[in-house]
């Protein structure tokens, strides 16, 4: 039986050349991975990596993931320019950009839609404040400390901690920590869900990580929370 091996680290290198990012050694149902799940590919997987082929991407902010990425080396661009077509690596690269154009798009779909819905938001604000007769509009503040719902904060952190606790083998998605938060505040915007939720992740109690799949299949994108470069969707407790 021929060995296999050789044509699976190319195309791993090869993906691996296309994607800056970092991709892990092995895929999962929410992202492809670098090799399939397979007894040749996980010996080619553990070459490569023997080999120097690949290295660790850096973890940001100190963000805690499942599966260390990777990437590929100096050393493995050097074996995969000396083991495949050039036109295969370019044309893998190609369609990793028009992936990330895609996302982008969809990306600024999103923002646009988000400021339509503020726009309504301010001229149905403005209407009511006319309505009144008041001369000044009324800024309306986060109280979260009226009736005790400055609690939110801590039921935040408890219930990421009796997520982790309970035996789930993924991190809690923001729609449900939101969900579980509004039983005891009601009145929570999703704004100030967003506002309490940087808070407590610069504050180093809580880890966000980020949606890793198509935008097109988020289930529930105003929950979703942009910090830094990245978009936000699972949260788990430090």
């Amino acid at each position: 039986m021929a060995d296999k091996s050789p044509q699976l680290i190319v195309d791993a290198l090869t993906r691996a050349a296309a994607d800056v990012q970092g991709l892990p050694l092995h895929g999962n149902n929410k992202r492809a991975g670098l090799f399939p799940i397979t007894a040749a590919a996980r010996q080619a997987a553990q070459r490569c990596k023997q080999e120097g082929f690949l290295r660790i991407v850096p973890r940001e902010n100190g963000r805690k993931t499942t599966h260390e990425t990777y990437a590929i080396s100096e050393k493995g661009l050097a074996y995969l320019l000396d083991h495949a077509s050039p036109k295969e690596v370019l044309r893998e690269m190609v369609q990793t950009l028009e992936a990330y154009k895609a996302e982008i798009s969809q990306l600024v779909a999103v923002a646009q839609k988000c400021q339509d819905a503020i726009d309504a938001l301010r001229a149905n604000a403005e209407r009511v404040l006319q309505r009144t007769n008041n001369p000044a509009p009324v800024p309306i503040k986060a109280e979260f400390s009226v009736n005790g719902t400055g609690n939110w904060l801590g039921n935040a952190v408890s219930c990421l901690s009796e997520w982790h606790n309970s035996g789930h083998s993924s991190d809690c998605s923001l729609p449900e920590l939101y969900r579980h938060v509004i039983r005891g505040t009601p009145g929570l915007t999703i704004g100030h869900f967003h506002d309490g939720l940087r808070r407590l992740y610069e504050q180093e109690k809580i880890y966000l990580h980020p949606w890793t799949g198509p935008l097109y299949e988020m289930p529930v994108p105003p929950l979703a929370l942009l910090v830094g470069h990245e978009i936000a969707y699972y949260a788990s407790a430090r």
